[in-house]
C-alpha cells in the first residue's frame, strides 16, 4: 500500500505534479481511502485550489475528492459552500485568499469538497500543524501547479511525485524530466554544523554570497543571483569553497559564472533545496560534465512516484510499459499507477 510508505514515519506530507493532470487527485484519494481502511484521520488542504469536478485551466474533467467523515479539512469560505460534504467550523484562520478566509473544519457527513489553504510556505505549515493538534494522524498537502515549493523540507517531511503522458507525448521525455526532477529532490546536503549554520543565516537574509575555506563570508553587493553571474564568478578565488544563492539558481546563472572563470570547478554551489532548480534535464547533465557541483541545505525526502499515462489531450501510453520503463530508470524510489488495471474513462486527474 501507498500509505505504508508514510504513516508512522512522517506526519505531513505533500503531493506535487510535474503539471497538471498528472495523477496528484486520484494519489489523494487512494491515500484518503487507505487511511480510512487503517482507521486513520486525516488533514487534508492545499496550495491551491483542488477537488473542482472540471479543471478550470484545461477545461477538462478531473476526479473530485471524497472526505470521509472525522476528516479534517483546510479549505476557503467560498469553496466550501461548493461541497456536497458536511462539514463543522471548527476555525476561521486569520488567511485570507481571493476564495475566501481559510477555515479549518471537521467532516460529519462524508461527501465530496473542494480543497483550498494560505498562500505562504510558514502559513501552510502552520495550517498543518493545527490540523494535526485537532486530531489529524497524518495531514497530506495537495500542491497546486508550478507550486512544487510544497515539496520543501519547510513545509512537508516526505513527498509524493505524480508525474505522467501530460507532461509530453514523447514517453522518453517524460521520464527524462521525471528522473531529472527525482535527482534534483535529493541533491546532496551540507552536513557540518557549522557551515550548516553559516550557508542558513545568508539564505535566510537573501544574501548572495561567497564562503572561502577559512568559513570567511564575502557577501556580494548584488540583489539576485538571477542576473549576478558575472559578478559570481569574478568574486570567485583560489581558496572559495561555497556560492550561496539564496533564490532560484538558473541557467544563465551558471553560463555567466562559467564564462567568468574556471575556478567554479572546485567550489560547491549551494541552494536551499532542490526546488529552487529551474534547469532542464539537458543543461543539467552538461553542466555537470564541466565540473559544477550543487548542494543543499535540505534535500527532499521523495518517498513515491506515481504515474498517470493518460493525456487530457486524448492521447496515452500503454500503463505497463509506461510502469516498466519508468521502473528501470527509476530504481531507488517506489513507482506506482495506483489505477493500473482499474482505469474508468482514462481520467487520473
Amino acid at each position: 500500500m501507498l500509505i505504508d510508505k508514510i504513516y508512522g514515519k512522517y506526519k505531513i506530507v505533500s503531493i506535487v505534479g510535474m503539471a497538471k493532470n498528472s495523477g496528484k487527485t486520484v494519489t489523494l484519494n487512494h491515500l484518503i481511502n487507505e487511511a480510512r481502511n487503517l482507521g486513520l484521520n486525516i488533514g487534508i488542504l492545499s496550495t491551491g485550489r483542488d477537488g473542482e469536478q472540471l479543471d478550470l485551466v484545461t477545461e477538462t474533467e478531473k476526479p473530485k475528492i471524497y472526505v470521509e467523515e472525522g476528516s479534517l479539512v483546510a479549505t476557503s469560505s467560498y469553496l466550501l459552500h461548493l461541497s456536497t460534504a458536511t462539514v463543522e467550523i471548527l476555525e476561521v484562520t486569520g488567511y485570507r485568499t481571493p476564495l475566501g478566509n481559510i477555515l479549518i473544519g471537521r467532516v460529519k457527513v462524508s461527501g465530496y469538497i473542494q480543497v483550498s489553504g494560505p498562500q505562504g510556505a510558514k502559513d501552510i505549515r502552520d495550517t498543518s500543524n493545527r490540523l494535526l493538534e485537532l486530531g489529524a494522524d497524518m495531514v497530506i498537502i495537495d500542491g497546486a501547479i508550478d507550486r512544487k515549493s510544497s515539496a520543501a523540507p519547510s513545509i512537508s517531511q516526505a513527498t509524493i511525485l505524480s508525474t505522467g503522458a501530460v507532461v509530453s507525448r514523447d514517453m522518453e521525455r517524460v521520464i527524462e524530466e521525471t528522473a531529472h526532477l527525482a535527482n534534483l529532490f535529493k541533491l546532496p546536503a551540507i552536513e557540518d554544523t557549522g557551515e550548516r549554520k553559516i550557508i542558513e543565516d545568508l539564505i535566510s537574509k537573501g544574501q548572495v554570497a561567497i564562503v572561502d575555506r577559512d568559513l570567511d563570508v564575502e557577501v556580494l553587493n548584488i540583489k539576485s543571483a538571477l542576473t549576478g553571474g558575472s559578478i559570481i564568478g569574478e568574486n570567485i578565488r583560489d581558496d572559495s569553497k561555497y556560492i550561496i544563492i539564496p533564490g532560484s539558481l538558473i541557467n544563465k546563472t551558471l553560463l555567466d559564472i562559467m564564462e567568468r572563470t574556471d575556478k567554479y570547478k572546485n567550489v560547491d554551489i549551494v541552494i536551499s533545496d532542490g526546488t529552487k532548480v529551474f534547469i532542464g534535464p539537458g543543461d543539467w547533465i552538461r553542466h555537470q560534465r564541466r565540473g559544477v557541483s550543487v548542494k543543499v541545505l535540505n534535500p527532499i525526502n521523495l518517498v513515491a512516484i506515481t504515474l498517470n499515462p493518460y493525456a487530457p489531450q486524448g492521447y496515452h501510453f500503454d500503463p505497463e510499459d509506461f510502469l516498466t520503463r519508468m521502473r528501470h530508470f527509476i530504481r531507488d524510489i517506489p513507482v506506482l499507477d495506483l489505477m493500473l488495471g482499474g482505469v474508468l474513462n482514462g481520467i487520473y486527474g
